[in-house]
């Protein structure tokens, strides 16, 4: 191989014989050694070429354009002939490879990388010495180019000195509706919020630049606007590799920094309910996740929490809480858990409090209900379980389908405003039930009176609390009956200002009381947040009674990874995502600080050098699951390879028996979960057993064995659900299965995994839900949310016994 005082010596000597086209051809077999990097030998090309005379560059410009028009070399080649004719035509006249340099700029503005940064160089010099401005789409790779960690040297950086315009790398349409809305002086200076949060001195210009942009309102409504459009398709679709990444999917780096600009300058502009919304918006936005990559940017995430916590404003409060029930990636979080922190101390209350107090009204001026009055028109907005109704009457007092002609007309704004309210109240639902969920394990109390303000009469929140269960003075279970609290058997409820209020727990209660509310709770037709008088329990097994330390009551499943992780992440539980890679993994495992204590379960990657074992980025599609443990809060983690085999146990487990019953409960029933939805056993289209047939064995005794605790609790409602329904007649709860009979053959529904055989020799039936929402809606009111399952298992069993009405091809070609 050549070194570099070679090359100098061989074209040297190829110069003194004046032979320009072995010349030509040497330089490119020098050029072509290594692609990605002009380094070593490949270093000394441009001062070679560059030090000929102005005669000898022109007939090498020559060899090398007809050479490149031929197009018969390969792209890697062809790259090299187009930069090295780049830098020997500098200065040249002529310009011979104009044509070609527009063509090649065109075909990799569609790229988002491209390693061969000196070609970027010629073909980008070549136009600006030129005097022609360079496309944004071909702008936008440069500075992609330049912010990717394998570029060391300043030529990049040098070339992109001389580009001004645009301001934004275009492709976004946020950006481009940005460089079409704002001056560039206000966009440039949100390009340089590269810190981690503003100065003094920059939020001084930021609010400069707003003034001489049309104003502080003017500017925040137009930022608001920016971010709605955040996330949307990309205008220049990018061209992605087979295997590789899709970058259509994420955030352009560059432009990235400026979506923090953004974010802190809004914080700093008067406070308005669409630009607090717009700021939730782009923290849940930037922390979706890219297959690959993870989420778009947790930088511009924890910005916009930052601005929210700079917000002087209820409704950021409020977004604040909101957010910290639904946001799971661990940065962010720590972000919105220092904010509240913050926000506690200044009014001098604890977390738990502050949250609660956060919550907005929305306008609701009765709990669930609002009125409002648009010209001559009466709107009312009413909750309705998890969604936010608004209906209308128009000025003659009737009652009408869509919105009064009058209000799109008279008051757009208003109208505008009210719909986005719903939106928000729909989104705060959700996180308010979540939050609610989670206080059988916080150990949250209140005084009846803090309780009754803050939680039951409280617009939003009431709507939730009064479909539950509470425990005043520590025993009593009271419900709201529509009018006021009662206790189960309808008597009035009058306890002292100071009395304790928790949410009831069915750990440890009489079964005639948990009998009682749910009779109760089906006597006033309530549908439930979420599971409550049907919450599952789990009481010590003599198995687990001999084992003392562990759990194995879930060991033995083969669960989808990503799917589990994702579950366990919601219910705030840590998962490390297991790549086959020579590396230690600690379990699932959750912190339960308000009890000292940490739960693990133990998981392992599946296979590995089979196909379908491993996803293209290396990591287990599949994974096995063991034991559930208990450890103290502040003892070592347990480690465990990524190929799989024993934990590395640094601490020693406690005796399940010292578990408190309801920790233990609840960490079960998260695991039961966990393998309930993540679980290839309850897959319809897994009969076949996956890649290979491998976990058939495992799908066949999950998909019809024995029940779960939680498909115990299914079967328990079943029972007493079916005979109320249409179908009743035609349904009988027996056993793991709900039996089914129909026109055409009787049909046995699991009540575990939803899978479907057929009678009387037990024939699979392959039936796909379309989705778990869908069949919810076809199953009707249920006594609880949240059971996607239930809802399958029922929509299946409408759709059986009536079997002779059913049009799906896939399942009638099963059915014969």
């Amino acid at each position: 191989m050549m070194n570099a005082q070679d090359v100098r010596d061989r074209v040297q000597e190829i110069v003194d014989r004046d032979n320009m086209g072995e010349l030509a051809e040497t330089l490119v077999r020098i050029g072509t050694i290594d692609n990605n990097r002009w380094s070593g030998e490949r270093a000394e090309l441009p001062a070679l070429v560059r030090g000929l005379s102005e005669e000898q560059r022109v007939r090498l410009v020559g060899a090398w354009v007809a050479r490149y028009q031929r197009g018969t070399d390969a792209e890697n080649v062809r790259s090299v002939v187009l930069t090295l004719a780049g830098i020997a035509g500098r200065d040249l006249p002529g310009d011979q490879l104009s044509v070609e340099r527009l063509k090649r700029i065109e075909e990799l503005r569609t790229a988002y990388e491209f390693y061969a940064t000196n070609e970027l160089v010629a073909l980008a010099r070549g136009e600006l010495d030129a005097g022609r401005p360079l496309p944004g789409g071909f702008v936008a790779l440069l500075r992609r180019c330049q912010n990717s960690t394998y570029l060391t040297d300043k030529t990049l950086q040098k070339i992109l000195g001389r580009i001004e315009d645009p301001v934004l790398s275009p492709g976004e349409p946020w950006a481009e509706q940005a460089m079409a809305d704002a001056p560039a002086r206000l966009l440039a200076h949100l390009l340089t919020a590269t810190a981690a949060r503003p100065t003094v001195a920059w939020d001084k210009e930021a609010l400069a630049l707003a003034a001489e942009a049309g104003g502080p309102e003017a500017v925040r409504d137009m930022l608001a606007r920016w971010i709605g459009l955040v996330g949307a398709p990309r205008t220049i679709e990018l061209y992605v590799r087979e295997g590789w990444t899709d970058h259509n999917k994420t955030y352009d780096p560059y432009n990235s920094v400026a979506l923090k600009g953004l974010a802190w300058l809004l914080s700093l502009l008067p406070a308005d309910p669409a630009a607090v919304r717009a700021l939730g918006r782009l923290v849940e936005v930037s922390l979706r996740k890219v297959p690959g990559i993870g989420p778009h940017s947790p930088k511009v995430a924890n910005a916009a929490v930052l601005a929210l916590a700079r917000t002087d404003d209820e409704a950021a409060l409020g977004e604040l809480a909101r957010l910290s029930a639904k946001v799971t990636f661990k940065g962010t979080l720590k972000q919105l858990t220092a904010a509240l922190d913050a926000k506690a101390a200044e009014r001098g209350v604890g977390r738990a409090e502050i949250e609660e107090l956060a919550v907005p009204a929305f306008g609701l001026t009765d709990v669930g209900r609002r009125e409002v009055r648009l010209g001559d028109a009466h709107g009312l907005l009413e909750v309705q379980g998890t969604k936010a109704r608004l209906t209308w009457t128009n000025a003659k007092g009737r009652q009408v389908a869509t919105v009064p002609a009058e209000v799109r007309r008279d008051h757009a704004d208003a109208l505008k405003e009210l719909k986005a309210s719903l939106k928000d109240i729909e989104k705060m639902l959700t996180a308010q039930s979540d939050r609610l969920d989670r206080q059988f394990l916080a150990r949250r109390s209140w005084n009846f009176w803090t309780w009754r303000e803050r939680i039951l009469d409280h617009p939003l929140v009431g709507t939730l609390a009064r479909r539950l269960i509470w425990a005043v003075g520590g025993e009593t279970p009271v419900l709201f009956d529509g009018t006021d609290l009662r206790t189960l058997r309808g008597d009035p409820v009058c306890p002292t200002r100071t009395a304790t209020v928790t949410l009831w727990h069915p750990v440890g209660r009489p079964a005639e009381e948990i009998s009682a509310c749910r009779d109760r709770l089906e006597q006033l037709g309530v549908t439930q947040p979420f599971k409550q008088a049907h919450r599952e329990v789990y009481p010590l097994t003599d198995a687990e009674r001999a084992t003392a330390t562990y759990s194995n009551r879930f060991a033995g499943h083969v669960l989808r990874q990503y799917q589990l992780n994702a579950l366990a992440v919601q219910r705030g539980w840590t998962a490390k995502l297991r790549l086959a890679v020579d590396d230690s993994y600690p379990p699932l495992y959750r912190e339960l600080p308000e009890w000292g204590l940490r739960a693990e379960y133990w998981v392992e990657g599946v296979g590995g050098d089979q196909d379908g074992d491993l996803t293209t980025s290396y990591a287990y599609d599949r994974v096995a699951t063991d034991q559930v443990r208990f450890h103290r809060l502040d003892a070592e983690h347990n480690w465990a390879h990524a190929g799989g085999g024993r934990y590395t146990t640094a601490s020693d487990p406690l005796p399940l028996e010292r578990i408190p019953e309801q920790v233990l409960t609840e960490v079960l029933r998260d695991v039961d979960l966990f393998v309930g939805v993540a679980g290839v056993g309850n897959d319809p289209t897994w009969q076949d057993g996956g890649p290979g047939g491998r976990h058939r064995d495992y799908w066949e005794r999950y998909g019809f064995g024995e029940l779960s605790q939680s498909a115990e609790t299914r079967r328990e409602l079943l029972a007493r659900l079916v005979p109320r329904l249409a179908i009743g007649e035609r349904c009988t709860v027996e056993g793991r299965f709900l039996h089914v009979r129909g026109a055409l053959h009787t049909y046995r529904i699991h009540l575990g995994s939803g899978n479907v055989l057929i009678a009387p020799h037990d024939r699979y039936l392959c039936i796909v839900p379309k989705s778990t929402a869908k069949a919810a809606v076809a199953a009707g009111p249920l006594p609880y949310e949240g059971d996607g399952m239930l809802a399958i298992v029922l929509s299946k069993a409408m759709l059986l016994a009536d079997d002779t009405s059913i049009t799906d091809p896939t399942i009638l070609s099963q059915l014969g």
